[in-house]
């Protein structure tokens, strides 16, 4: 499964943006919009004519601007990330297909729609909390969802360089390692 293969993608500020696949890697390689940084070492991809490695970081080329937009958008899948893909309101497990975004404080009395103001709801408890406040529903939340994503994408990325040992030094993760082992010993 070399093209489901992880790879680091940096902004053209070294800053890591997500982690892609090495098929979309690959190709924002082709379309030079990325370069590589580092190989995936002993990992190809073959074509009939073309054997290409297969990256394991790669930096685009120009810089993007993430903050503004991570402050615009609202990720469903976040968010339902961050509530463990649990209705928040009555504990029932379920996929991206099965929960809602319910608004806390509803839209209609000025609610906005921002990761503080968004928990995932079964659409059972999502219609019977109906237009009200979960104080007013008498639905308790069972989390504060203040404390979104923030580490979110660092904790994923942080969990992916334990076995990808060339990320480390653009997670800035490779003196993280030896201040563990200070402390213990």
């Amino acid at each position: 499964m070399t093209l489901a293969r992880k790879v680091l993608l940096l902004n053209a500020s070294y800053e890591p943006l997500s982690l892609v696949s090495a098929a979309k890697a690959l190709t924002l390689v082709f379309r030079q919009v990325a370069e590589v940084l580092e190989k995936d070492k002993g990992f190809v991809l073959r074509s009939p004519r073309f054997v290409f490695d297969v990256p394991s970081v790669i930096r685009l080329t120009q810089y993007i601007d993430v903050r503004s937009r991570r402050n615009k958008v609202t990720n469903r899948h976040r968010i339902l990330a961050r509530d463990h893909y649990r209705c928040q309101y009555c504990g029932k497990r379920g996929t991206a297909f099965d929960l809602t975004l319910d608004h806390i404080m509803p839209r209609s009395r000025g609610g906005r729609t921002v990761a503080e103001n968004l928990v995932a709801a079964c659409q059972t408890c999502n219609n019977r909390k109906g237009d009200r406040t979960p104080e007013e529903a008498r639905m308790p939340l069972l989390t504060n969802p203040a404390a979104l994503f923030y580490g979110l994408e660092r904790a994923e990325l942080r969990q992916a360089a334990q076995t990808r040992q060339e990320w480390k030094k653009y997670l800035f993760l490779e003196h993280a390692d030896e201040t563990q082992v200070a402390k213990v010993a």
